[in-house]
């Protein structure tokens, strides 16, 4: 990726402020806002009450308040969700999507300014904006988020080069990260089925949070059998929600299958052969397991 850098113009900023802000975050969100601080930045998501995935985000500290960065197409529906939720509590939700953008740069580029750290989720401020190491995976870079009317000067002193955004989805899909169409997993599968534990977006130690009995029972109880993978496309085309089979077996089905396609696998399935190829009714492909997850 190098001096590389990508204008998320898929994501949003949302804005939390308020003197109960934290802890409504914390009654809400998977993983523990107590981390978050000038210094510290988290992956997180809201899950349905049964467990399964609504929406996923990082939050950043932002001045009194907090920074929500999501993908674009489901900012409307949690800016309206953080709404049911904040009845009776001093909080102020903003959409502030049109002043701030998010920006993403290489692993390497970050570890070479001053105030870096290599700690996933080190924030440090940048002419009052922050830089963060990726909370999920280092491999995907830090973020900057930023005001739009700063944007380019800040480019320009870093000494970044504008690169074409496919290129960091596809760098995503490369990792086993879903990039985009975050809204194809709503309420299809539970949130640890999205490998959100080994993305360090679920906190088993914090209290209670919208979700959080059935996350600790499948877990505790071993009962996590299915996870959500990347496929490679050889041959054909997918359709979303049609199964995938592995020597005439069913082993999974496609949740996302346009650009970027994940599927939802059974992986302890006697079965599953990751070296296999991998059918559909229309196509052939391969399924890979990323490094980091360890399965």
């Amino acid at each position: 990726m190098n001096n590389s850098f990508y204008i998320l113009e898929d994501r949003a900023i949302l804005y939390i402020n308020g003197p109960d802000s934290k802890d409504f975050l914390q009654n809400l969100v998977s993983n523990d806002i107590n981390k978050v601080s000038d210094s510290s930045s988290c992956f997180a998501s809201l899950f349905t009450p049964q467990g399964k995935f609504l929406y996923e985000f990082i939050v950043a500290k932002h001045k009194s308040g907090y920074f929500i960065d999501c993908e674009k197409s489901q900012s409307r529906e949690i800016f309206k969700q953080l709404n049911l939720y904040k009845i009776r509590t001093k909080v102020e939700i903003l959409d502030l999507s049109n002043e701030f953008v998010v920006a993403s740069f290489g692993y390497e580029k970050y570890l070479s300014i001053a105030d870096s750290k290599d700690i996933l989720g080190f924030t440090f401020k940048y002419r009052e904006d922050p830089i963060l190491l990726d909370p999920r995976n280092k491999n995907l870079g830090a973020r900057l988020i930023i005001n739009l009317e700063k944007l380019y000067l800040s480019i320009k002193t870093l000494n970044l080069i504008n690169d074409k955004i496919d290129n960091y989805h596809s760098h995503s899909h490369k990792l086993g990260i879903v990039p985009k169409n975050l809204n194809k997993l709503k309420n299809k599968l539970f949130g640890i089925e999205c490998n959100f534990e080994e993305l360090n977006g679920i906190d088993f130690k914090k209290g209670c949070y919208v979700g959080q009995e059935n996350t600790a029972r499948i877990k505790l109880k071993n009962k996590l059998s299915k996870r959500l993978l990347p496929i490679q496309i050889i041959d054909g085309k997918l359709s979303e929600d049609e199964t995938i089979y592995c020597n005439d077996v069913e082993i999974g089905k496609v949740l996302i299958n346009e650009d970027y396609p994940f599927a939802l696998i059974k992986y302890l399935n006697e079965n599953f052969d990751k070296k296999s190829v991998f059918k559909s009714k229309n196509g052939s492909f391969k399924i890979f397991i990323p490094e980091w997850l360890k399965i």
